[in-house]
């Protein structure tokens, strides 16, 4: 089965055709961007060839992350841009710190049969992060059905998807491609707007046989402090796979450096003392050591609906009686979490916490 599009057509808003001269991306041979976002990706030039192959030109470049934000199984496709002769700063913990007119540019797409890659796959939307003179600016461009650009769509966008899993189950979904609005409610430090996924935790792992933030410090992309070390800077689980040896510091076995990895990546960008579920005092970051501000024993800030008539945030042995499981299971809009980014509840993720929780004493 090939994913189908049904009854929609990209459209450019009025309100995307007023905004395009006040926001500007630069051109690769200067570190000082026009004041303009382009109308369609393919204007940025961030690719060469046909544009749905995502060939990266100069001055881009891939990367991947440990754990993933789950997005209704759709598959990403992600890239860096550097203004020539800049370079990315690295933190400890927080989010890196990117020279203006870098960009991080994330692909969403569907192989027709995830199953069998190689028979193809639909691109269905584009976000850029533009780093400006006051801070990120986040574009969404959703692609045409022909795959040969994608258009500037200020409101997003919404239509029905479907595929065939790994497994061979037939799937579909109501796939919702963000407005600029929506971006904010998850890329918010400090009531400021920032990238999610650029952090050490995220961006140190292996790909072939080099870790990923040397390879960009040796190809020049990356300022590294000469103490650091991949082998003891911090690192998450990639959950997705089952055997993790040796597990990140400073978790026990495999299921709780995956587990924790997996709330870390879909979670704790909002669960953080300085997010935007900074009052529901649960916070779920890999770093966190704190039970009680886990989760573990304790009641919610608001009972409600939400809270499923269950007691606390989390019930060590005792899944079924977790508000967390509750919120991972449920498909409410006014009940789910996240609240944002996702339609479908993630099986093999929720498994995975129930797991964990089974596992708790």
């Amino acid at each position: 089965m090939t994913v189908q599009l049904l009854h929609w057509q990209p459209r450019v808003s009025h309100a995307a055709l007023l905004l395009i001269p006040l926001l500007g991306l630069l051109a690769f041979h200067s570190p000082v961007p026009p004041p303009a976002p382009k109308l369609h990706l393919s204007d940025y030039q961030f690719f060469t060839g046909s544009l749905s192959d995502l060939k990266p030109a100069q001055y881009v470049f891939p990367y991947e992350v440990n754990a993933p934000l789950f997005s209704d199984y759709a598959e990403k496709a992600r890239f860096i841009y550097l203004p020539a002769g800049t370079q990315i700063t690295w933190h400890p913990s927080k989010s890196f710190d990117f020279p203006v007119g870098a960009t991080i540019i994330k692909n969403f797409y569907y192989f027709h049969d995830a199953g069998k890659p190689e028979a193809g796959r639909r691109i269905l939307e584009t976000r850029l992060l533009i780093k400006a003179e006051n801070g990120w600016k986040a574009l969404e461009y959703v692609w045409d059905e022909a795959q040969q650009d994608a258009v500037l769509e200020i409101a997003g966008a919404n239509f029905p998807v479907a595929w065939t899993a790994a497994d061979g189950k037939k799937m579909k979904v109501q796939y919702i491609a963000p407005n600029l609005n929506q971006c904010k409610g998850c890329h918010s430090y400090d009531g400021q707007f920032t990238p999610i996924g650029t952090t050490t935790r995220q961006l140190n792992r292996t790909i072939g046989t080099d870790n990923q933030l040397l390879a960009w410090q040796k190809a020049g992309w990356l300022s590294l402090p000469d103490s650091f070390d991949p082998l003891t800077a911090e690192r998450l689980a990639d959950y997705r796979q089952t055997t993790i040896e040796p597990p990140p510091t400073p978790f026990h076995n495999a299921m709780e450096a995956r587990a924790r990895a997996y709330l870390d990546g879909n979670c704790a960008h909002c669960h953080n003392p300085h997010g935007p579920a900074s009052t529901s005092g649960m916070f779920l970051g890999a770093d966190q050591v704190d039970e009680e501000r886990l989760g573990i024993g304790k009641p919610p800030v608001a009972a409600g609906r939400g809270s499923g008539d269950r007691k606390y945030g989390i019930v060590p042995g005792k899944p079924n009686e977790s508000i967390l499981v509750y919120r991972m299971e449920s498909d409410d809009p006014g009940i789910r979490m996240p609240e944002l980014g996702r339609q479908l509840a993630h099986k093999e993720g929720i498994d995975l916490i129930k797991s964990w929780i089974k596992d708790l004493h």
